[in-house]
């Protein structure tokens, strides 16, 4: 069994679901909707047009783990990438944004003596209106990326390289509350992610092995709550804010992944995650000015058999 070519199935699923949900929180997050209706987030008078123009860029790491499942040992997995974006405001309360996602995946398979590498670019597009307290927000991403996997087999290396693609959907609405410098803003989302692999022969090593392509299919809802504040001191500001979110994987499909030795060939199935599951937290970002701003995140992710953790470090810029 190729227990690294499962992981990275299930890796590349994840960062779809991770970037689209980045995004997401673009527009749903309360003091970047507060920032776009307020110029400078509360910071500047009401008369200062607000800039229309934003660009950010961020730095990543995530790490991340399955346990056993099944025939599958469990893996650990280690993730760094950056992304590049650029939004604008093509009329009040309608924004758009590009971004593009780089990342790089390490895959450590330890009771299999196997492990894999993951190079992925993601596309993103997302897009939020805002009606009153009320903000809708969409992204839609394309993500294609090279794997190589690497195999113990006792006597040598058993080494692969083949394709991954995915492309996914989120469609999001938010109401913002706030009283005084506090804020509350409940959110429900609804996302859709299809993952595919392409088929595998190895080289190298004893009795190396090929496999069929395999495709996942991930329909879930997240609903939960942001909490928020900020400060206003020295004409910066400095926001703080926490949220979470329950989870629901309404489908999760899996395609058979074919192993062949020979005349010999064993069938399996991809790995998933528990239908239901949490994700939690925080977030501090300071406004230097009207149109600079940098920001730390913390992401976790728990299921009842995996989790992870993402901290990412980000800087804007408007104008």
């Amino acid at each position: 069994m190729i227990n690294a070519d499962l992981s990275a199935g299930a890796t590349v699923t994840n960062l779809g679901s991770s970037f689209l949900e980045r995004l997401g929180n673009q527009a749903s997050n309360g003091f970047n909707r507060m920032s776009r209706n307020i110029p400078g987030g509360g910071g500047a008078s009401e008369a200062t047009e607000a800039p229309r123009f934003r660009t950010w860029f961020e730095g990543y790491g995530i790490s991340a783990r399955n346990d056993a499942i099944g025939d599958f040992v469990g893996d650990r997995r280690k993730i760094f990438g950056g992304v590049a974006g650029f939004g604008t405001r093509l009329a009040p309360g309608v924004n758009v944004g590009f971004s593009v996602d780089q990342s790089h995946t390490d895959i450590d398979v330890p009771l299999a003596l196997q492990s894999a590498t993951i190079d992925l670019t993601q596309f993103g597009f997302n897009a939020s209106v805002d009606a009153g307290p009320w903000t809708w927000a969409s992204a839609i991403v394309h993500g294609v990326g090279n794997i190589n996997s690497r195999r113990d087999t006792g006597l040598g290396f058993a080494t692969a390289g083949y394709n991954a693609r995915l492309d996914g959907v989120i469609s999001e609405i938010s109401y913002y509350w706030s009283k005084d410098q506090y804020r509350i803003v409940p959110k429900g989302a609804f996302e859709y992610v299809r993952a595919r692999t392409g088929s595998l022969q190895e080289f190298g090593g004893l009795d190396p092995v090929m496999a069929t392509g395999a495709s996942v299919e991930r329909i879930r809802v997240l609903v939960g709550a942001e909490v928020g504040r900020y400060w206003i001191f020295d004409q910066k500001i400095l926001d703080i804010s926490a949220y979470g979110k329950l989870v629901d994987n309404l489908v999760q499909n899996f395609s058979d992944i074919t192993v062949s030795l020979g005349s010999q060939s064993i069938t399996f199935q991809g790995i998933g995650e528990s239908q239901y599951g949490a994700d939690a937290g925080a977030s501090a970002s300071l406004s230097l000015s009207n149109t600079a701003r940098v920001y730390l995140n913390y992401d976790a992710k728990f299921r009842a058999a995996s989790q992870s953790h993402q901290g990412t470090v980000g800087v804007e810029f408007k104008w």
